[in-house]
């Protein structure tokens, strides 16, 4: 088994984290995007959108997609839970999670991409949507923070892969310009929680 791994990749993160809670060592590959190694022939063939991470397993199989490689180490290594422990709770993880990556993660997300100058000869770059997209991502957090008033985790009274959503956008803002405001109470004191559980290393 290997994981083709991009080191500072939101994506791979989402999936080191995941199976750091879980206990689970693969082997890493790490992907140079820098050199351009995702758009060679070599790892085209592995993953033809030439994204990380790729999950290849011993059989030849590769999974590619951040959660979808956390639902197969879920399958594989059921506990702890990290998809919730009956029916309700895979349900409200699925929908947290969910919006987790369209309201906070992609917002924050585009305006790194809109705005960074990592990404000026990339890919075209139209600064006012990087801005409104920034704009979205600071009211998610405000909505965030309301939503974890008096709750210790995003989606249920375990730490899930919903939170490990929320808290690879977070650490993304916290780096690209689009920080936790000031006054957030509630989700600075949860960042500062799962920031501190050992697997936020991974």
């Amino acid at each position: 088994m290997k994981f083709y791994n991009l080191k500072p990749g939101m994506n791979p993160r989402r999936a080191r984290i995941f199976m750091a809670e879980k206990g689970i060592e693969v082997p890493m590959v790490e992907v140079d995007m820098m050199k351009g190694e995702n758009r060679a022939p070599a790892y085209l063939a592995i993953n033809s959108l030439g994204t990380m991470p790729s999950l290849e397993l011993d059989d030849g199989t590769v999974i590619t997609e951040s959660v979808a490689i956390c639902r197969y180490f879920e399958e594989i290594h059921p506990e702890p839970p990290m998809f919730g422990r009956d029916t309700v709770e895979r349900a409200k993880v699925e929908m947290w999670n969910r919006r987790m990556e369209l309201e906070l993660l992609n917002p924050i997300g585009t305006a790194f991409m809109q705005l960074d100058p990592f990404w000026k000869d990339r890919l075209p770059q139209v600064a006012e949507y990087g801005e409104i997209s920034r704009t979205k991502g600071l009211k998610r957090m405000a909505w965030l923070d309301t939503h974890l008033a008096g709750r210790e985790f995003v989606a249920t009274n375990d730490y899930t892969v919903a939170d490990i959503t929320a808290q690879c956008a977070i650490l993304l803002g916290q780096h690209t310009g689009t920080p936790i405001p000031e006054g957030l109470d509630n989700l600075t004191r949860w960042w500062e929680s799962v920031s501190a559980r050992p697997s936020a290393r991974a």
